[in-house]
């Protein structure tokens, strides 16, 4: 790895006089602009010095400006909570107090809009201004990063929570243990529930079940199985989760007996299986075509816990087109128009995939003209259904069918997002020619969909391909696709070619984002170069291109503190 790093950049070695400056990685971080006010904030300064602020020469707090009042739309809201937000900052960095009330709601509607990274930055100015959130807001926003799988700062947050004294508890630690497993990182989980056991804290079923889980999905059944056998007989308790996900990982393996084996066990665990357990179990079933042990199971589900829900008929209605038996499955779509469910989109999208592969484009069109005319619309498994008639060679007519749609509320804008998403970059590029043909003009949101979902696929030389086109055909890439460029080239753990890309940003005229420097720096450490990647981080801090927060995080979460320069 340091090897393809030194003809692209002097990150490899620092010390060298012969280092490109002009185009190398540090020498333009200089050149970053500053992050300004949204443009509409001197406005509300204005408005909000003479109508809300409050500040007496003997009080330093002051009041935000409201952002709640009313019934307003969601966008309305939104922008209010900006406003509040650069009105705090401001403050803030003039020396004033926030009102403790105002300022932790703040911090919560933030996390309720997804808005983490200013969360975050209120957290920080509460800390600083000297009034730090109480531990139920510190607790939330542990929950809130781990759920977003942003495992280093919610370390870090924990690690500030016992520094001012505040109380951790089980839900804390199950949070970080969750957040770890869902990132695949075991060992990490294993560490939480040694330092909460240390703690005096007793592991419940919950942060079991989360191991187990993750051990499943990133490992294997077996190991799962055999791990909850250990923790079983040093006494540890599981929920029914626990065991629905083995069900799971046993019929996705096509252990279905094993799995019926492990079903009619629960009982005598004290666990009584649920509509999921059957759901799981049918499933399993009618992936082997046993109709006849799928009508008995069936039959058993019945009860508040375990009575059928629309998901048993998607999984019904799904089985039937896998087998190809698309009749019965029209059948079975019919007679829940006559019960309590109402079909969803993922009821109607095996059809529509099977229907594709028979070729059949008319009757395609005319049953999502039915699914229309019944208010449910696409998603993304619909276009992911309707893109297996690329893999059949016939790209024109899946135009054709999403086409025939544009009229009805589908954008082509969210149908080439949504096949990348899904891995279906190829299909996507093949639709995109149609779609240009037709008048539509891509924006950089489309070609970073694209160039991200191509990268996901290893599909490393084509995203590269895509971009030398767009500039031949006199498309200006955005900052937005190189960023998606690096970070796909990064995953991959290319990261040479990704410098490589970084320096034809730089040439561009383009300025680098933080961003850009983040998914750089975790593409080295994704090639193991954590030394390489310390130093790196240690002099974007130093120029003021990442803060002191961002610098420890990366350094937690990465374990990078056992390595030095």
């Amino acid at each position: 790895m340091a090897a393809l790093l030194t003809s692209v950049s002097p990150i490899t070695n620092p010390c060298s006089e012969n280092a490109r400056k002009p185009h190398g990685f540090f020498s333009q971080i200089s050149k970053l602009h500053s992050i300004s006010l949204n443009k509409d904030f001197s406005i509300v300064l204005a408005a909000t010095t003479s109508t809300q602020m409050t500040i007496s020469p003997e009080e330093t707090v002051f009041q935000l400006p409201s952002w709640r009042c009313g019934e307003i739309d969601s966008r309305t809201r939104g922008i209010n909570l900006t406003d509040a937000f650069l009105y705090m900052e401001y403050m803030v960095g003039k020396g004033y107090k926030p009102d403790f009330d105002q300022a932790t709601q703040l911090l919560h509607d933030l996390c309720s809009y997804g808005r983490t990274q200013r969360a975050a930055r209120v957290m920080e100015m509460m800390v600083r201004s000297g009034c730090p959130p109480d531990v139920y807001t510190y607790s939330m926003f542990v929950g809130h990063l781990c759920k977003r799988r942003i495992v280093g700062h919610a370390m870090q947050i924990v690690k500030q929570m016992e520094e001012l004294g505040y109380p951790t508890n089980i839900d804390t630690y199950n949070a970080l243990i969750k957040g770890s497993c869902a990132r695949g990182n075991l060992n990490q989980a294993v560490q939480f529930i040694d330092r909460l056991m240390q703690k005096g804290l007793v592991p419940n079923a919950f942060t079991y079940s989360c191991l187990v889980v993750a051990t499943y999905k990133h490992r294997s059944v077996d190991e799962a199985m055999k791990l909850l056998d250990g923790i079983i007989a040093m006494g540890g308790t599981f929920n029914l989760f626990s065991y629905n996900n083995l069900l799971n990982g046993l019929c996705g393996e096509g252990r279905v007996d094993e799995a019926i084996n492990l079903f009619r066990g629960l009982p005598s665990k004290g666990l009584i299986p649920n509509t999921v357990s059957y759901n799981i179990l049918l499933k399993g079933i009618c992936c082997e075509g046993r109709w006849e042990e799928a009508n008995g199971l069936i039959a058993e589900m019945v009860g508040e816990v375990r009575s059928p829900s629309v998901i048993t008929y998607n999984i019904l209605i799904s089985s039937l087109c896998c087998h190809g038996r698309t009749d019965h499955a029209l059948e079975l779509l019919d007679e829940m128009f006559g019960g309590p469910f109402k079909p969803t989109a993922a009821t109607y999208n095996p059809i529509v995939s099977q229907l594709c592969k028979e070729g059949k484009v008319n009757v395609v069109i005319s049953f999502l003209y039915k699914m229309f005319s019944r208010r449910c619309y696409p998603n993304e498994g619909t276009y992911n259904a309707i893109a297996v008639l690329c893999d059949e060679g016939k790209a024109q007519e899946a135009f054709s069918i999403i086409d025939s749609l544009s009229t009805k509320q589908v954008s082509y804008k969210r149908v080439i997002s949504s096949l990348c998403k899904k891995g279906n970059s190829y299909p996507a590029l093949q639709l995109l020619y149609y779609m240009t043909k037709c008048g539509f003009t891509p924006d950089p949101f489309v070609y970073s969909s694209l160039l991200k979902g191509l990268c996901k696929q290893r599909m490393l030389n084509e995203a590269m391909e895509i971009l030398t086109i767009l500039e031949e055909y006199g498309y200006e890439p955005h900052v937005d696709n190189f960023n998606s460029l690096i970070f796909g080239l990064g995953r991959a753990r290319r990261t040479d070619l990704a410098l490589g890309i970084y320096e034809k940003m730089i040439e561009k005229g383009h300025i680098p984002t933080p961003l850009t420097y983040v998914f750089l720096v975790e593409g080295i450490i994704g090639e193991e170069e954590k030394e390489l990647a310390l130093y790196v981080l240690n002099e974007l801090h130093s120029r003021e291109v990442i803060s002191r927060n961002t610098l420890e995080r990366f350094v937690i979460q990465h374990d990078l503190e056992g390595f030095s320069l």
